[in-house]
Parts: structure tokens; sequence; C-alpha cells
């Protein structure tokens, strides 16, 4: 029996896996719906659409640069399971608030002034829930799980997440908004109840006073970590990771439907793709590793990724040459010359992607005290988002100044030499740091 195989056997496993998966599943398919509905039904301007679907993200991702130090305090020194029951029973009251924004939107009411400020202020909330289930999810694996099986455990709820992020993302594209509405409602049900499944996890060190003051947390949160320099060089590699992907997922609705004139269902088809690919780099880096938390193929893995980002931006460029006069649907689509090159293109970008960072969340919680955890994950997620938001508003800036989505691309490609310069100096911190 194989040690994931093993895992997903074991209740201080399992229900936590499923957990992850029903909320990862629900943030996309609420995300996805949304984003499309909007740039497909309501505008019609490519700035706008890019513009709308920046904001988007920037305000998911808003939360966790300023609530994280909280999340990170409540998740070392409370139980970490009763915080995923709160969250989970909260999401429930913040999906109904989506599914109002968009029934309305279906229904053509009030669309500028109560339906798209209803869809923002719950995506905006279901940023707050992830902020503080972001520290728990990776943090509470060493406390369930044996040394051994770390790796394992998070090569898992990676692979899991986002084959749930595949899920969500495919019935977002291709069924109704006005069954996207309750699909929601629905899952965030049923993640509530696999939540009061996962098992107790009560914090591991002593029990210090939270420090609500969040700029002062936050600060003190970062600099703490910033002296560990595997952590350190781990949580910057990752932020520009992150980066990355929020601007490529800002430029997939707007370029499919205005570079490519392709349908919403083939805008939903990338972020397949991409979903996929992360979830098959995510264990086959495990696979390479056999189990070792290393960042030894990082930097090699992130270089691929942006020759992969090349290699799309001119896949776009030649594919603008001979634009056809109609959105095209998926069937169309995939018969459309050079359609495969550019899937190929979005799975080698998501599959080194993947094989790059789930190695070093496995860093974050193999490398801190074990009552340090979640507030190590807790600065990787502020260092993280604010990364995230800054890459949110320079795309917004680009499209604002009329540079198309398609040359945004580059950007993309510019931060993955970043990224793996910073992977090369952890994996030199991590081989100084062995024993001689």
């Amino acid at each position: 029996m194989t040690t994931t195989t093993h895992l997903l056997r074991k209740r201080r496993f399992l229900p936590l896996f499923i957990t992850q998966l029903f909320n990862a599943f629900n943030d996309n398919l609420y995300k996805t719906a949304m984003v499309l509905f909007v740039v497909y039904s309501v505008y019609s301007d490519e700035s706008t659409e890019a513009t709308f679907s920046a904001l988007a993200s920037g305000l998911f991702i808003l939360p966790f640069f300023i609530l994280s130090a909280l999340a990170g305090q409540l998740a070392d020194m409370r139980d970490k399971a009763r915080i995923i029951r709160t969250v989970k029973l909260c999401e429930i009251g913040l999906m109904m608030i989506g599914a109002t924004g968009l029934f309305l939107a279906w229904r053509g009411i009030a669309i500028e002034t109560i339906a798209i400020p209803l869809l923002l202020l719950a995506l905006f909330l279901t940023g707050v829930q992830s902020t503080f289930l972001g520290p728990i999810k990776y943090a509470i694996l060493p406390q369930h799980l044996k040394k051994g099986e770390v790796l394992a455990g998070t090569g898992l709820v990676e692979a899991g997440t986002y084959v749930a992020i595949l899920a969500g993302t495919i019935l977002a594209g291709w069924i109704p908004v006005e069954l996207a509405a309750g699909g929601i409602i629905v899952t965030s049900v049923l993640g509530y109840i696999s939540s009061r499944q996962v098992p107790d996890a009560p914090p591991t060190g002593p029990v210090e006073k939270l420090d609500w003051h969040l700029i002062r947390a936050s600060i003190d949160l970062v600099k703490r970590t910033a002296h560990d320099h595997q952590i350190f060089f781990a949580i910057l590699a990752i932020s520009f990771f992150w980066t990355i992907g929020a601007v490529l997922f800002i430029q997939f609705p707007p370029l499919a439907k205005n570079t490519l004139m392709a349908s919403k269902e083939v805008a939903s088809l990338f972020l397949v793709v991409f979903s996929v690919g992360v979830a098959i780099g995510s264990v086959s880096v495990n696979a390479l590793l056999k189990g070792k938390v290393s960042a030894r193929y990082s930097p090699s893995s992130v270089i691929f990724m942006g020759l992969f980002v090349v290699a799309f931006y001119i896949v776009c460029k030649m594919w603008q040459s001979d634009l056809p006069p109609n959105l095209l649907n998926v069937g169309e689509f995939l018969a459309w010359p050079l359609a495969t090159v550019i899937l190929l293109c979005l799975l080698g970008i998501s599959v080194s992607g993947g094989m790059f960072v789930v190695p070093l969340y496995a860093f974050l919680t193999t490398r801190s005290a074990p009552d340090q955890a979640a507030r190590t994950i807790a600065a990787n997620n502020i260092v993280n988002s604010g990364a995230m938001v800054a890459g949110s508003l320079a795309a917004m800036a680009m499209s604002a100044i009329g540079i198309p989505i398609v040359e945004q691309l580059l950007l993309s490609a510019g931060m993955c030499v970043i990224s793996a310069w910073l992977g090369k100096r952890l994996y030199g911190a991590e081989l100084e740091a062995q024993p001689s």
C-alpha cells in the first residue's frame, strides 16, 4: 500500500482532504461563474473586462494581506479543527449573498447598482474565509501525519485542491448561472458537514495573547520568519509564483474572448487545463523527490514555466493573423489550427508550476517549529497576497493604458526569471543547512 492510498483511508487525513475539496470547488464555482458571466454577458470592451477580472482577483486576495496575521495566531493558539468548523458554517451565509447577486444578474435586475456589488462583496468574504483556512490546511498536517507522510499529504492536498478547482471551473463554464447560484449553497452545506469529522487539533505550544493590531501583527509575523533563510526564500519564491498565477488567471477570460475569439466554455477549458497541470506537477515532484522535502527541482521547473509562457504568447500572436469571424465553441476551437499547441503550452506552464511550488509549501511546514507552523503559513500568505495584489494592480494599470492582454503575458514570463533566482537561493540555503 502506498503512502497516498494509506492516507486516504485514515480519518486523521480524509475529512480534512474532503473539506478542502469542497472549499476549493465552491470558491472556484462561484468565482469563475461570476467572472465569466460579467465578462461575456455584461461588458463588451476588452479593457473594461480585464479591469473587472483584475478587480475581482484583487478583492479575493486582499483579505489574505489584511487578516493573515490574525488567522495564523488563531490557528496556532486555538483548536484548528474548531476553526475549520466555524469558518465552514459562515460560508453558508456568504454563499447566500453570492447566490443572490448571481440571481439578480441573471434576471437583469439592478446589475450595476446591486447585483455586481453583491457579487464582489461575496467574493471578498470568500477571500476572508480562505484566509482563515489557509494556514490550517498545511499546519495541521504535521500534527496529524507522521514525518514521512507530510510531503505526500501536502502533495495530495495540492493535487486535490486543483482537481476541485478543475471541477468547479468546468461547471462554472458549462452550467447556467442560475444553477451555479443554487450549487454554491448546496456545496457550502456539504463542506460544513464534512468539516465536523475533522479530528481535534489543539495547540501544540503555549497559548499566547492574540495581537489584534493587524498592521503591527503582520509586520512582526513577517519579521519573525525572515531570520530563517530557508523559510524566507521559500516564502519569496512562492509569492512570485502566485503573482504569476494571479496575472495569468486575470488574463485568461478576456484573452479567450478578445484575442482567440473563443466562448466562455473555452475560457473555462483554459482554466481547467491549468488546474490539471498543477495537479500533475504536484504529484510528479513527490515521485521525483521520493518523499524528501527539497527545492532541488524548483529553479529548473520555473524556468521551464517561463519558456512555456513565452511559447503561449508566440502562439497567441500567430492566432491573431487568422481570426475566426465569431466566437468559437469548444468543438470549433479544438478544430482550429494551433488550438492543440495552445493547450499544450498551457499544460506545460501548469505542470512545471506545480513542480515548482509544492516542495516549497512542504518546506514551510517541516522547517518551522510545530507550534509556529500556522503563523509561518500566515506570514507566507501575507507576502503572497501583497505580491498578488501588486500583480493585479499592474494588470489593471496595463489595461488602463491600453496594453493588449496578449502583450501582458510577457510580464508573467519575466517574473519566472525572478522566481528561478529565488528558488536557487533557497536550494543553496537548504544545502548550507545540511550537516556536513
